[in-house]
């Protein structure tokens, strides 16, 4: 799921560089910022998890943090700010952000009853 200020900036970005694909980093040198790729250039294996689409852009995150973070619902958001060294939006004065809010039991159950697609 995204907020419109975020479809709206990748929008902006795809005009730039093509189809995207975002990965929600884990930590480390950008913290737990969503980060934003040209499709491709970020290879997913195995051990990546495929959150869902925005639009035609796929969202992975490492299984890790998956299991981490699987009860809630992610939503892609952007303030204002400096993105992640390495992703597409850095430059831009504005940062992708992850909110997130908790499933409820209902759709809990319905997103364990159909397994994680994960890269190959």
């Amino acid at each position: 799921m995204a907020t419109p200020a975020a479809m709206e900036l990748i929008s902006e970005l795809e005009a730039d560089h093509g189809p995207l694909m975002f990965h929600q980093s884990g930590g480390c040198c950008d913290g737990s910022s969503p980060m934003c790729y040209p499709k491709g250039e970020l290879r997913v294996g195995p051990q990546d998890v495929l959150l869902g689409k925005i639009g035609e852009t796929e969202v992975w995150i490492g299984s890790a943090q998956f299991e981490l973070w699987k009860h809630t619902q992610l939503v892609l958001d952007v303030v204002p700010g400096r993105g992640a060294g390495f992703s597409l939006e850095s430059p831009t004065g504005k940062r992708f952000l992850t909110r997130s809010r908790v499933f409820t039991p209902e759709e809990q159950a319905a997103l364990e009853a159909a397994p994680p697609v994960r890269g190959t």
